[in-house]
């Protein structure tokens, strides 16, 4: 099989950055046109050969990231932000095996999303394509590289990579090993390309001056970020605010279940999105659920911050403020309040969320449809950890993130949310009056 030639793509040297992202921007449009018309078998060996890569070099990753996590903890960085940062073995292999969950997913590209006849004989059938070339600005979180990175090459679509500094030299080690798999299948590895510099202005250039080679923006980080992006991009923009996500825990639920999940929620790794950041616990059972919801999340070593009914349940809750209602802590917090009933529930997730993803924990139907019917946010579950708020753990492969807009994608964003449709028109000669 003849190899596809990558497009050039320009030295760092003394290069200003407004020069080196240009030449990044037009080899990702030229390797797009190639991507586009690739085979599922080129694109899968290429996913294959990636996640070898990835368990190969395994050891180059952790020493990369070694040298991410000492720079990160000299500058005195959050425990969350360092869990967010850390790679072991065991992810590593989760890296892998996802991007071999991506290579088993169905091509979406060419599928036919619907068809019809008209009268006058002509056939119309509306047909997935690529999106072009995705910019994608993260933060801290290595594996993004990886994940986007498959998610883009599985559904035809060039990408530019612009991680944080503080993971610098982790996305760097593991996008080297996602260009292995571009070139093992024979295709360009400007289909992946990694922006090589930390320098916030490139930032700046593939939000205002790219849009000749840009065709959607995903940024995935903090409030800072989002808002940057969401005011200088001239581009198309799929992102999510932060996960302030609650917990309800209803009058119907069954206290064991309700302590499993809140916990679950809250403590399994407090610096995803998914995490559970506000308790809500419904007034016709508080007398009962809340002190041992409380203890079990005290107990665990999790900080709780609640209202006047919660402070009296433990010495050791500490009284919460209206910001604490409004807070994405991405650590070993939470907020807790009493609310009269389902209804009140509702009114403080509308009030205070982020439309990300919310849980409600009980054993009465009526109330949990009632709840998954009101709630307006991206991910509603009943009697399920909201940290199940991930795009693998809905089959998805992996996601980009969790778009907590309402245009295009919303939810987990994987393989099918990063394409878009063309409208395939066959006649035998028709004009029209």
């Amino acid at each position: 099989m003849k190899r596809a030639r990558s497009p050039k793509v320009p030295s760092l040297s003394e290069q200003p950055v407004s020069e080196l992202m240009q030449g990044i921007g037009r080899a990702a449009r030229a390797a797009a046109q190639v991507l586009a018309l690739a085979t599922t078998e080129q694109k899968n060996r290429a996913l294959g050969a990636a996640a070898a890569a990835l368990r190969a070099q395994r050891l180059k990753i952790l020493a990369a990231n070694e040298d991410d996590m000492r720079q990160a903890a000299q500058r005195e960085t959050s425990g969350a932000l360092l869990d967010r940062l850390r790679l072991d073995a065991g992810r590593i292999e989760a890296m892998a095996r996802g991007l071999e969950d991506i290579e088993r997913l169905a091509d979406p590209i060419g599928k036919r999303l619907a068809e019809w006849t008209r009268p006058n004989g002509m056939r119309i059938q509306r047909v997935c394509v690529p999106l072009g070339v995705i910019g994608i600005i993260y933060e801290s979180r290595p594996n993004v590289t990886a994940d986007a990175g498959a998610l883009c090459l599985k559904s035809s679509n060039a990408v530019i990579l612009r991680g944080g500094s503080e993971s610098a030299n982790s996305s760097a080690a593991i996008h080297a090993c996602l260009a292995a798999g571009l070139e093992a299948a024979g295709l360009p590895q400007t289909c992946v390309q990694l922006v090589p510099i930390t320098d916030r202005a490139a930032v700046g250039h593939m939000l205002a001056d790219m849009a000749d080679c840009i065709d959607v923006i995903v940024p995935r980080g903090g409030r800072n970020l989002i808002a940057r992006v969401r005011q200088e991009a001239r581009v198309p923009v799929i992102g999510h605010l932060e996960g302030v996500c609650h917990v309800y825990v209803d009058r119907g639920a069954n206290l064991t279940m309700a302590k499993d999940i809140v916990l679950n929620a809250k403590m399994r790794r407090t610096g995803i999105c998914g995490s559970a950041e506000t308790l809500l616990v419904d007034s016709g059972c508080a007398a009962i659920y809340l002190a041992p919801l409380i203890k079990t999340l005290l107990d665990a070593g999790c900080e709780v911050r609640g209202d006047q009914v919660s402070t009296r349940v433990d010495a050791r809750v500490k009284s919460a403020t209206e910001q604490d209602w409004y807070a994405e802590y991405l650590d070993a917090i939470i907020a807790v309040r009493v609310v009269g009933d389902l209804d009140a529930a509702i009114a403080h997730i509308r009030r205070y969320g982020s439309q990300h993803t919310e849980c409600i924990v009980t054993d009465d139907g009526a109330a949990a449809e009632r709840f998954l019917a009101r709630v307006d946010s991206a991910i509603v579950l009943h009697n399920a950890s909201t940290q199940f708020a991930d795009g693998g753990e809905f089959g998805m492969g992996a996601e980009i993130g969790i778009s907590t807009d309402k245009f295009h994608a919303r939810g987990p964003v994987g393989v099918e949310q990063l394409t878009s449709y063309k409208y395939v028109v066959r006649g035998s000669g028709q004009i029209r009056d």
